[in-house]
Order: C-alpha cells, then structure tokens, then sequence
C-alpha cells in the first residue's frame, strides 16, 4: 500500500526550501501549511530591503500582512548643516609671535646703534675729529677739497710757477735739480708727494693713492692739488722759496684749470718730449736700484699710456695760449739741461 506523503514528500524535494523554523515532520503531515508560508518568506525576500536609515523607525513593530500592500517610503531626511568655521581669534593670536620677535629685533638693532655711538662719539661743530689712522674716501669734487676761493690765493707777482711735463723717464727728475741748483727753485714732484702721503702715518689718502700708483692711473686731482698747496705753503714759511718747479702736474686739462684757478696761474710749461723706446730702457734700468714700485714693466706700459691718452692734451691745450717749451730730452743730460737754460732765458727766468 503506497503511502498518501509519499506525493508531497517527492514534490517538497523539486522545489527550494527556505528556512522557515517548521518542524519537517509537519511538512510531511501538513504540506499546505507549510508551502503557504514559504511562499510567504520568498515572497519578502523577493521585496527590496530597506536602508539601515529606513529599518530604523520600524523596529519593534509587526511586519505587515502579504496580502496588503506596503505604505509608501517616507524620503530620507537631509543631512545635518556642516558645523560654523571656527572663530578667527585664532588666525588672530598667531601673529603675536611674528609682532613680538620684530620688536624684540628693532630694539637689538637701535641698542647696537647707540653703543656703537657711544663708542665713537661724534665731534661737535666746528671741531676736528682725531686722526686714527683709518682710510677715508677721497674727496669727490674740487670743493671738498679745496677752499672756495674767488680768486687764486697767489698772484704771479708773488708765486712764480713752472710745470714741467715729459713721459716716464724723460729726465722731469734730473733737470729739476739742475734748476734748483742754478736757480733757486724748489722743487716739487707730485709723484714724490704722493709717495710720501701714502707712506705716511694716518694718512687719510695712503691706501688710494698707493693703489693708483700700482695700477699706473691717474690719482684724484683734489687729493694731488691739495699736497701741492700743502707743499708751498710750507716752502715759503720755512725757506721762504717763491719760485716753484712742479714736476709731473698737472696730468689732466681739469687739474690745470683747478689749479690756476684755485692756487696760482703758472708762468708757463716745460715739456721734455722723448720717445717711448728711450724712457723704457731708462726706467727698467732704474728699476734695478730705485725700489719703486711702478718701476715694472706692466706698470711702465700703463704709465705710457695714462701720458699719452691724459697729459699730452694738456701740453696741446697749453701750446694753444703759448705757455709751452718743447725741449728735445733724448741727447745727454747736459745738452739737454742747456737747451733747458737758453729756453728759460727766453721767458724772462734769470739765474740765482
């Protein structure tokens, strides 16, 4: 005899058994009941699940009957305004650091500046301050280095002056003291002051000067015409000289126009032409026993050309008024130096 389960047990095998919590044994004594309620559970699980934010309101309720049918979803709620920035007393209270390090600095700086002051007093008006050995820049204009005057401070009835000019190693040196010799001149060489100054204690001119020389350039006219000023000023108190030699200035148009203007007109200039060639083997010759520094070779081939680019204009210029005596100095010292004295005859220079 078949059994009645036998139908359902084989039907329950041909379709998906979902969980449902029902006891097998009721399967197979009640199968509708049981197929009713599977139904029931495929149906929900076919059903879209809700949101964790959508399961939320309904927990702890019943869930609604499959035959009736599901109230609509309420929308989701927005989302919470994001929280205000926060206050900028912050951003604020982050440049007080920077304020107080700035103050802190400036008060350092003005500290320093004070005691630097303190250390190096500044002199009053009208005195002068003490002479501590440190360079100075040279003067930049004429004025600052020469008082203002509106007139020479010598007139050509007190001072006679004659400049004399030539190359480096022309004989300016050996023919200047056959002049003094013979005429009572003195004799001022601006190489020889410019020499001095620069070797000179608490000279405020020494390194400038010293450096130009070195480098075979002319030195600032103010500081030259200074020291010349200098130089017979002290003559005629001393040895009361009135008649000066100035060997080797003026170098430059501009320092001849000063110097008239400022000291004294010169009588006129004396100019010892000699080739290149000649004054070269004369200075290397020199340079053997002078100790001068400027007595190398690369220094003699700067001179020769600061003379050339620099003083021959002034001889020209000069030439222009005839105020110049071209003398042949390639011959020997002692035919030079008689060709200097019928030259001077002729310009009213006499012996003694």
């Amino acid at each position: 005899m078949i059994s009645p389960l036998r139908p359902a047990l084989r039907f329950s095998t041909l379709i998906r058994v979902p969980q449902t919590g029902v006891h097998p044994l009721v399967v197979r004594l009640n199968p509708r009941r049981y197929f009713h309620r599977a139904s029931v559970l495929l149906r929900e699980e076919q059903e879209p699940q809700p949101t964790s934010q959508q399961q939320a309101p309904n927990v702890g309720k019943k869930p609604p009957d499959p035959g009736q049918s599901s109230s609509p979803q309420t929308p989701p709620s927005p989302p919470p305004p994001p929280p205000p920035p926060p206050p900028d007393h912050q951003e604020r209270l982050t440049v007080w650091p920077f304020l107080f390090i700035f103050l802190g600095g400036f008060s350092l700086f003005a500290f320093s500046i004070r005691s630097q002051e303190g250390r190096n007093p500044r002199p009053k008006s009208g005195a002068t301050a003490p002479n501590t050995g440190e360079y100075k820049m040279a003067p930049t204009t004429p004025l600052d280095a020469l008082p203002k005057r509106d007139k020479p401070l010598y007139t050509t009835d007190e001072v006679t002056v004659i400049f004399v000019l030539g190359g480096p190693g022309a004989g300016k040196g050996t023919q200047c003291a056959n002049l003094v010799r013979d005429y009572g001149f003195a004799h001022l060489s601006a190489g020889d002051l410019l020499r001095e100054e620069q070797d000179r204690p608490g000279s405020q001119f020494g390194d400038l000067i010293k450096q130009n020389i070195k480098e075979g350039v002319i030195v600032p006219m103010e500081v030259t015409i200074k020291l010349l000023e200098n130089a017979m000023g002290h003559k005629m108190e001393t040895e009361g000289k009135r008649k000066f030699l100035i060997d080797g200035f003026p170098r430059k148009q501009d320092q001849s126009l000063s110097f008239e203007s400022q000291v004294v007109p010169s009588l006129f200039t004396l100019f010892l032409d000699c080739p290149e060639s000649v004054m070269l083997d004369r200075l290397t010759e020199r340079g053997k026993t002078s100790g001068r520094a400027d007595d190398n070779i690369d220094s003699i081939k700067k001179r020769f050309r600061t003379f050339v680019d620099t003083s021959m204009p002034v001889v020209d210029a000069f030439a222009a008024q005839g105020k110049v005596e071209v003398v042949e100095a390639t011959a020997g010292v002692g035919e030079v130096y008689g060709e200097i004295r019928r030259r001077m005859g002729g310009r009213g220079v006499t012996v003694g």
